[in-house]
């Protein structure tokens, strides 16, 4: 093998050299991708820690009452007062507690999860623009 010390596009003395092309600038980015934020990381666990609050709270209770029923009967039938066993009076508490379920869901979406959501509709919402800005800035550009 032998060395060819000479550039290898110039093929005749008389051309000049191949243009460089210029570096594209491209500023760096301020914030991480939103499909790799935190943020969602975060929203998950607070909609799954809702979810289970709400519904281990019907659930728990109606499941209680069902256990209940099925290996305490004589508990379930005693009276609480005249003519109104205790199943009547677990199996009307239902009610209740379903919409305590609601309550908690409804109230740890607005503390834990509707500011998370918010935060990253915000954050996305910024980088759209900034997206649409930079493009147009390179579409003027040309």
């Amino acid at each position: 093998m032998s060395h060819d010390p000479s550039p290898p596009h110039f093929t005749y003395p008389w051309q000049s050299p191949l243009p460089v092309p210029e570096p594209v600038h491209r500023p760096p980015a301020h914030h991480a991708p939103l499909g790799h934020h935190s943020d969602l990381r975060l929203l998950r666990t607070a909609y799954r820690w809702q979810r289970r609050v709400a519904t281990l709270t019907a659930l728990g209770y109606f499941v209680l009452f069902l256990v209940l029923s099925a290996f305490a009967p004589s508990l379930m039938t005693s009276q609480v007062s005249t003519g109104l066993p205790l199943g009547l009076v677990l199996a009307l508490v239902q009610l209740p507690v379903t919409w305590l379920a609601i309550v908690l869901y409804e109230s740890t979406a607005r503390r834990r999860v509707d500011p998370l959501a918010d935060r990253i509709r915000k954050q996305s919402e910024l980088d759209a623009r900034r997206e649409t800005r930079d493009t147009r800035r390179r579409e003027a550009g040309r």
